[in-house]
């Protein structure tokens, strides 16, 4: 029975099992209880103790932990650092429901092993039985032995850094990029194998890339000279280094200038201005897929529009 104390006290007063003593009337009256129920669960319906852990069980993946059931909620933690996969589709099946909620944080963020990722429960304390059989069949129809919960963890990483300006090769102007990309990726457990610096030139550019990618870089971000300008070269550098373009340009500000390319297995970001100035660019929403290992297609970028205003 749960007491609610306003900016001072919410949960359990009374647990299962506690048998009423004459000093627990008053806490009672106080919490609105004027009469004691007794339940009996009948033959296909579940207590929401036991239809929560059931729902959680089927949901979680090898990289999330189960916390203890707690007034019919279960919370799942991550069990690594990693990115947090969620089968939104299924998962928004599983809401249409009745009677189930499950609650995620948002896919594909970056989780710290501990933290909490999604909480569910069933609404009421006593649920049919068939809806939880019903999740748990959804469950295992999962498609590619993706869990509909999970933490990914980051695969090793050899990260490269080109980083390009006239200004910064010839000393004038200081390199910012290094030192917020090393702090970035430290974040994550990672760090930067190698930076080079290279003019303006296409041709130094692509070949900083080529070198990088022989080299053994699995991510190779480029940064400098992604706007508009005349003599901003590097979209046309990393354009003819690639293999495959996926997109120049995001529906997400700041950091609407990047541009995400593939060179074979190996990933190239060109990074816009914005990452050096702004805390969360469109590079912080696909960082954690690049490195989980998940290939970014341009629909996945399209779909980064709706929530992409991220200073609002």
């Amino acid at each position: 029975m749960t007491q609610i104390v306003p900016g001072k006290f919410k949960g359990a007063a009374f647990r299962k099992g506690h048998v009423i003593q004459e000093e627990d009337i008053s806490r009672l009256y106080d919490m609105g209880k004027r009469h004691i129920y007794v339940m009996e669960i009948d033959a296909g319906e579940l207590h929401e103790d036991e239809a929560a852990v059931r729902m959680a069980t089927a949901l979680a993946g090898q990289g999330v932990l189960l916390a203890p059931v707690h007034e019919g909620k279960v919370v799942l933690k991550a069990a690594t650092s990693g990115m947090l996969w969620v089968d939104k589709r299924r998962v928004t099946e599983m809401n249409e429901i009745d009677e189930i909620s499950i609650a995620t944080k948002k896919p594909y963020s970056h989780v710290d092993a501990g933290e909490s990722v999604a909480g569910l429960r069933p609404i009421p304390l006593v649920i049919a039985e068939e809806k939880i059989a019903h999740v748990e069949r959804m469950a295992r129809e999962a498609v590619g032995g993706m869990a509909m919960i999970d933490v990914l963890p980051y695969k090793p990483q050899c990260i490269h850094l080109v980083t390009t300006g006239s200004e910064i090769a010839s000393g004038r102007v200081q390199d910012q990029s290094g030192p917020i990309l090393r702090e970035k990726m430290a974040r994550y457990g990672l760090g930067i194998a190698q930076q080079v610096f290279v003019g303006d030139d296409t041709s130094d550019i692509e070949q900083a890339i080529r070198s990088a990618h022989a080299a053994g870089a699995t991510l190779i971000c480029v940064t400098g000279g992604m706007s508009v300008d005349p003599d901003d070269r590097t979209p046309l550098a990393i354009r003819n280094s690639a293999s495959q373009v996926v997109s120049y340009g995001t529906p997400v500000l700041p950091g609407s200038m990047l541009m995400l390319a593939y060179l074979r297995e190996t990933v190239i970001f060109g990074l816009p201005g914005a990452v050096i100035f702004d805390s969360k660019t469109s590079f912080d929403l696909l960082l954690p897929r690049v490195l989980a290992g998940i290939a970014i297609t341009k629909k996945d970028i399209a779909q980064l529009g709706v929530g992409g205003w991220l200073n609002a």
